[in-house]
Order: structure tokens, then sequence, then C-alpha cells
């Protein structure tokens, strides 16, 4: 049976705002999702999966360093720098991503995901029909956002 995006796109969205509650170990703050359109900036580092199955698109986690930073003294209490840091960011988006399969799982949707893709410097990102942008404060660690780049169905 073939699903329109659009009856997913709540689904999706609390999906992974649930994933991050479940990964970031300390309280966060977020803002409504807001709609985005291509292309999208992205600042100092972030990391790219992918997502295939019944929701085609990319989740996306962009922050700068020092978050990111502090966000792996959060989860690891230990400082990360460089190649490091850069792992732990691929890593962090993996389990985001990760999650948020699961969770779509549970609500009968289908969605495997891609290996992480690190993404380092400011970049723009464009080749999606339907963008959200879900910015997070972390306490003790500072903005990241989180942005679903959804595709349309074939």
């Amino acid at each position: 049976m073939i699903h329109t995006l659009s009856a997913y796109t709540a689904k999706v969205l609390n999906g992974t705002i649930n994933a991050i509650l479940g990964v970031v170990p300390s309280s966060l703050d977020r803002v409504s999702p807001s709609l985005v359109t291509a292309p999208v900036q992205l600042s100092e580092i972030g990391v790219l999966v992918g997502m295939m199955g019944q929701v085609p698109g990319r989740l996306i986690v962009d922050g700068s360093i020092n978050t990111f930073i502090n966000l792996g003294q959060l989860m690891f209490d230990m400082a990360l720098e460089g190649e490091m840091l850069e792992s732990f960011v691929g890593e962090f988006g993996n389990m985001v991503a990760g999650n948020t399969a699961t969770n779509l799982s549970k609500a009968s949707i289908s969605v495997d995901i891609s290996p992480p893709t690190v993404i380092i410097g400011q970049s723009r990102l464009s080749g999606f029909h339907l963008g959200f942008d879900i910015p997070i404060r972390i306490d003790d660690a500072g903005d990241l956002r989180i942005m679903l780049l959804l595709e349309t169905l074939k």
C-alpha cells in the first residue's frame, strides 16, 4: 500500500523529537518545528544520515563545534577534539537516526538508515521536497538544529 508523505509527517517529526529526548542525557528546550526551503545552510559541523523506505529523506544534526564538545563532555565525561570529535558527531547522528527509525517502526512505518556522513564547515544542501527545522537548546551544551529533509514518494 502506497501512502502519501503527508500521512507520515507528524509521526516522523514526533519520532525524531522523541529520539533526541532519548539520546541526550540532559534537559532540553525545543521550539516547534518550522518549514524550511532549499537550500539549507549548515554551520560549523554536522552529520547527515540518509533515510530509505516508506519516508525517504535525510536527517541532519547541525551545530557549533563548542556545542558538540560540550555534548560529548555531558555524554562521556571527557573532552573530545579532532578525529574523536568528528567520530562522536557521526555516532551522535547515528544514535538519533537509529532511535528515530525504531520509533517509526513502532508506528508501523518502515525506515532504514544509511551510515552517517560528517560535514565540517559551512555547507549548503538542496534537493528535497519538504523540510523541517527543529531547533533545540541542550542545558550545559548549547544549541543544535535537527533538520528533516524529506523526499517525495514514487
